[in-house]
């Protein structure tokens, strides 16, 4: 007789635990979606959750389907003692750059919260430019619960900005890829050309416009 093996998830509350044993009460939970698309703003969100919240389903946005993902979304506005999001322009990113162009959405966001954080979890890297301590966790938005609800609150707040722009910008379908370099979307921008929410200084685009 087989026995299955069960797969437990990772200790999801253990940094927030770990945090608070230091002595921090309002963590906040950073995180950043829309880096890697053709077109579309950086959104960056903050997300300050009371210790040890239920928020069932809770995972890495990447991991969701959409309608799991806006379930959550509103659940954790619910639940949030504070929560900020906030976007950097595509003309900023193209004339800053990904790296920056992270940092500041990030920055935003934690300076949005409707009250002061005490401390960061961030995913992957530090937001030098805020004076707050910090920690920066690798795939934290796979295994910390803060980190995890930012990235849920970006990503549904990023996808619906997008929902928006293609009825702005009809033809290019940014309600299905949100802007991301499907096969349909660069077959869009080649009959269309960019549109203004496209990242000119991206090597796709550079490409169409130097063929017209």
């Amino acid at each position: 007789m087989k026995t299955r093996r069960r797969t437990r998830r990772p200790r999801l509350w253990a940094l927030e635990r770990t945090v608070h044993g230091m002595g921090y009460e309002l963590i906040a939970g950073v995180d950043e979606v829309g880096l890697g698309p053709l077109a579309g703003p950086a959104v960056a969100a903050a997300v300050v959750l009371p210790a040890g919240v239920r928020l069932p389903g809770l995972n890495d946005s990447k991991k969701l389907k959409s309608e799991q993902r806006e379930a959550l979304d509103r659940l954790i506005r619910r639940r949030a003692i504070a929560l900020s999001v906030d976007t950097v322009a595509p003309e900023l990113i193209d004339q800053q750059g990904l790296i920056r162009a992270r940092q500041l959405a990030m920055k935003r966001a934690v300076e949005g919260l409707p009250m002061a954080a005490e401390y960061l979890l961030i995913d992957a890297w530090d937001v030098p430019e805020v004076a707050v301590p910090q920690m920066c966790v690798i795939k934290g938005d796979a295994m910390c619960a803060s980190i995890m609800a930012a990235s849920v609150v970006a990503k549904v707040y990023r996808d619906r900005l997008m929902i928006q722009y293609d009825q702005e910008y009809p033809g290019y379908g940014f309600a299905l890829h949100k802007g991301y370099a499907t096969a349909a979307h660069k077959r869009a921008l080649l009959e269309l050309g960019p549109s203004p929410i496209h990242r000119m200084s991206w090597a796709p685009i550079r490409a169409v416009l130097a063929a017209t």
